[in-house]
C-alpha cells in the first residue's frame, strides 16, 4: 500500500465518522458503486487520475451516481475520489474499506460482524464444492448470489449478507478465504478491536482463552477477539494469526523446521 493510499484512507475513514448514523442502504450502495467503478476502466481512470481536480471528479461522481444512490453515500464517494489514491486497484479497494466500515456501523459492535463471518468462512473452507462455487471464475453471478442467499439470508445479520454478495460478485482476484479475513479484520478495526485466529489440536479451555487474549491484548496495545480453529495437524503447541502478523508454536511447525536442518 502506497503513502497516498494510506493517506487516503485516513481521509476517507475520517470522512464516514462525520456521520451519526449509517444504514444498510448505505452499505449496499457503495458497494454497488465500487462495482460500477470496477466494471468500467475509463470510469477507473478518471477517478484514479492523480492530475485531475478533486472538483472535477466529484463532478463525475455526480454525474454517475446521482440518480440512483442516497445524498449520504453520494457524499461519501465525493470524498473518496476526492483524495489521491497510489492506484485504481487502491481507489477501489478503498470503496470496499468504506462499505466494510459502513456495514460495521449499521449493524452495531454487538452484531460480532467478525465473529459471523469468521463461522461464514469455517464452514466454505471445509466444503471443498461450496468454495469453489463461490470462488469459481466460471460460475454465474446470478447462481453466487442465489447461494449466498440461500446460506445466510436470515440467519446472519444483513450487513453479513450484503459483504458476502459484493466479495463474490468483485474478488479482485483474491480467494474467497482471503476475502472474508480481510473483511473481518476492517469490521473488527472499525469496531475497535483487533482478531487473532488460533489453532490448535484440540478445543482450548476458557481459561486459556482468557489468558491468551489478555497476553495478546496487553503486545498489541489494543481490545482483541479470539477466534478457534481446531485442526488436528498442528498435533501440539499454537498457532496465532493476528492481521499479517504469524505466532508459530505448533509442534508441526517446529517438525518441519527440523525436518528442514536435517536436510541442510
Amino acid at each position: 500500500m502506497g503513502s497516498a493510499t494510506r493517506e487516503a484512507l485516513a481521509q476517507s475513514k475520517k470522512a464516514l465518522s462525520n456521520f451519526e448514523r449509517v444504514d444498510l442502504a448505505t452499505v449496499a450502495e457503495l458497494f454497488a458503486a465500487g462495482r460500477v467503478v470496477g466494471d468500467s476502466g475509463q470510469l477507473r481512470s478518471l477517478l484514479a487520475d492523480p492530475s485531475a481536480e478533486a472538483s472535477v471528479k466529484a463532478t463525475i461522481v455526480e454525474r454517475v451516481f446521482a440518480r440512483s444512490v442516497s445524498g449520504q453515500t453520494l457524499a461519501i464517494l465525493k470524498d473518496v475520489v476526492s483524495v489521491r489514491w497510489s492506484s485504481q486497484a487502491d481507489l477501489l479497494g478503498g470503496i470496499e474499506e468504506l462499505g466494510l466500515r459502513a456495514a460495521a456501523l449499521s449493524a452495531g459492535a454487538d452484531a460480532r460482524l467478525e465473529a459471523q463471518l469468521f463461522e461464514f468462512s469455517q464452514t466454505v473452507s471445509s466444503d471443498a464444492e461450496l468454495e469453489l462455487a463461490l470462488g469459481s471464475k466460471l460460475g454465474s453471478q446470478g447462481a453466487k448470489l442465489t447461494l449466498v442467499d440461500t446460506l445466510l439470508t436470515g440467519k446472519g445479520s444483513p450487513e453479513i449478507v450484503e459483504i458476502v454478495k459484493h466479495l463474490v460478485l468483485q474478488p479482485r482476484g483474491r480467494r474467497i478465504g482471503e476475502l472474508l479475513r480481510h473483511a473481518a479484520s476492517v469490521v473488527a478495526d472499525q469496531s475497535g478491536f483487533m482478531v487473532a485466529t488460533v489453532t490448535s489440536a484440540r478445543p482450548l479451555g476458557a481459561a486459556q482463552l482468557e489468558r491468551l487474549e489478555k497476553g495478546l491484548a496487553a503486545q498489541y496495545g489494543r481490545a482483541l477477539r479470539l477466534n478457534q480453529v481446531v485442526d488436528p495437524a498442528v498435533i501440539g503447541g499454537l498457532r496465532v494469526q493476528v492481521g499479517d502478523d504469524v505466532i508459530d508454536g505448533s509442534i508441526a511447525s517446529r517438525l518441519g523446521e527440523l525436518r528442514l536442518q536435517l536436510a541442510g
